[in-house]
């Protein structure tokens, strides 16, 4: 069976029901910073709107906080006094320290290369350094960052994938959020129909965000929810609808093959769809991040990234190999256990935070 739900209408404050409605009330209106557990895989944010205003560079910044304190220190640690000298062990101690920050070893020798032709045999100062690597990533992700490209007709579809763990579920929560804040009517399809706890996150988020959700009972057809869900978003008019699917390695080809036959059921409906094929990948997966980048996007014909836990690794560079190689835009980043906690990537105010 599959049915839709909306958002709960307000329950008899005696019941448990109702003590988390309140719970869920509370923290809306941003008068409590406690967590509510998460079905599946931990914490999950509350919802917090002083936030949103914060600069975008203040953002990054507080997202790559630890990567950024590796950077300063380990390439404080280089300097002995006021001025270096940029010789071979020089260039070959920072390229060490650039490789454990993930950025891959094509960046990481730009980089070096960079810094050889303009300063070497001739002192040079920390932020010199800094300038320099700030400049190569800003540049070579200039074309890396994006919004949603979704049409002007309704609905806009969008597909989420990516591996279990990544942080698909919460990020979904996060851009219907983030879509509803602009005055957008969303639908979610809950097509992780695998694991309850998925789905039963699914319905928590939609009730605290108040969007409508499609779901389906545990062990169903994915493609059935997904076909659903686009009958009742072309019927009633919705703006957006957001498809999850089960988490699946890049490897279980069997699983990707069900990923088109979702692509192929939501085209039933609207021709077009999906507009876009969003990959969320983990941040502190580090390189592993790119095998799950290489093997999505040839499989499900990926048309971003979001990239989530960006504020729980020291290994933040890795959006920086993942853009490079495989030409995927990043949408986003998470940057933290918040709902408003997403922000559209980019590429200055990633490189500026990074290396500040």
């Amino acid at each position: 069976m599959i049915f839709w739900k909306k958002k709960k209408p307000a329950a008899d404050s005696s019941s448990p029901e109702a003590a988390e409605n309140a719970s869920q009330e509370t923290q809306e209106n941003g008068l409590s910073q406690d967590q509510t557990q998460s079905p599946s895989n931990g914490e999950q944010p509350s919802v917090s709107k002083d936030e949103s205003s914060t600069s975008k560079v203040g953002w990054f910044r507080r997202a790559l906080q630890k990567t950024n304190d590796l950077l300063r220190t380990d390439i404080r640690d280089l300097w002995k006094s006021e001025g270096e000298l940029v010789d071979d062990e020089f260039l070959s101690r920072l390229y060490a320290i650039l490789i454990r920050t993930d950025m891959g070893p094509s960046m990481a020798t730009k980089i070096k290369d960079s810094i050889h032709d303009q300063y070497r045999a001739r002192k040079v100062h920390q932020e010199d350094v800094l300038k320099v690597i700030r400049d190569r990533v800003s540049e070579s992700l200039k074309s890396k960052g994006g919004s949603l490209n979704l049409p002007d007709t309704k609905p806009a579809v969008i597909l989420v994938v990516g591996v279990n763990g990544s942080g698909k579920t919460t990020s979904i929560a996060k851009i219907a959020y983030r879509l509803t804040q602009q005055g957008k009517r969303v639908l979610l399809a809950a097509g992780d129909t695998f694991r309850a706890a998925a789905v039963e996150q699914l319905k928590i988020w939609s009730d605290r965000i108040g969007c409508d959700i499609m779901l389906g009972e545990q062990g169903s057809d994915p493609a059935s929810v997904a076909f659903k869900a686009m009958q009742k978003a072309v019927a009633d008019g919705y703006d957006v609808c957001i498809v999850d699917t089960a988490g699946r390695l890049q490897t279980q080809s069997n699983l990707m093959q069900q990923l088109e036959k979702i692509k192929r059921v939501l085209q039933k409906q609207v021709d077009s769809a999906p507009h876009e094929v969003l990959l969320v990948l983990d941040a502190t997966a580090g390189q592993n991040a790119i095998s799950q980048a290489k093997g999505f996007s040839e499989a499900a014909g990926c048309t971003g990234i979001v990239l989530s836990k960006l504020d729980g690794t020291a290994k933040g560079g890795v959006i920086i190999p993942i853009a490079e190689q495989f030409g995927l835009p990043v949408k986003f980043v998470g940057l933290g256990e918040k709902l408003p906690d997403l922000q559209e990537f980019s590429p200055d105010d990633f490189a500026a935070a990074l290396f500040s």
